[in-house]
């Protein structure tokens, strides 16, 4: 049976790119990202349209990757240290340098179906620093979360010859590969 509907994101995992001279990416292993609230992921791109004999003779539109955020309760450190290029000194204390380079990741992350989850990777991403912000307590706690946004952009796969952004299971896709989504960053064969 197919899903007829998605809700709730969970299993969010980062892992670390290289990034070779052809664009292609090699992956640490998948590290997990607790505390999921919400993820948006908008397609970047623009259509193009030729007109010839009076019509739309023509029509394409361009994958530039995603652009969009990712919410969580709180940043893990590691994440802080391996994506946000944060440094820990030796009494532990986490400092933002100033023209640390973006470190490039893989985010995988599956949204709950009505039949079966369905797991996702981006191939290519980097993200912002977060805002740092806070309100008073008041009668309830009431919890904040933290926001990273995230650009997505392609990496180049030598087995299929093309540039790859995105990938995800579907209702076919086979055990092993569903079941070993998050060991390994999925690389199309």
């Amino acid at each position: 049976m197919a899903n007829k509907i998605k809700y709730g994101i969970k299993n969010v995992y980062y892992a670390v790119a290289t990034l070779a001279a052809n664009n292609s990416a090699t992956y640490d292993t998948p590290v997990a990202l607790p505390g999921a609230v919400s993820l948006t992921l908008d397609p970047e791109g623009d259509n193009s349209v030729f007109y010839a004999d009076n019509i739309a003779y023509y029509a394409t539109y361009s994958n530039n990757g995603y652009s969009g955020s990712l919410e969580l309760a709180l940043i893990p450190d590691a994440f802080r240290k391996d994506i946000l290029g944060e440094t820990e000194d030796t009494k532990n204390v986490l400092f933002e340098e100033q023209g640390a380079p973006s470190v490039h990741f893989a985010l995988m992350f599956q949204f709950e179906g009505d039949d079966k989850a369905t797991r996702h990777v981006v191939y290519n991403c980097v993200a912002s620093r977060p805002t740092t912000s806070g309100n008073t307590k008041e009668a309830s706690i009431e919890p904040q979360t933290e926001t990273v946004d995230i650009t997505a952009t392609s990496v180049y796969n030598a087995t299929l010859d093309k540039d790859i952004v995105k990938a995800r299971t579907g209702d076919t896709t086979d055990e092993t590969t569903y079941s070993g989504w998050f060991s390994d960053v999925y690389i199309p064969a």
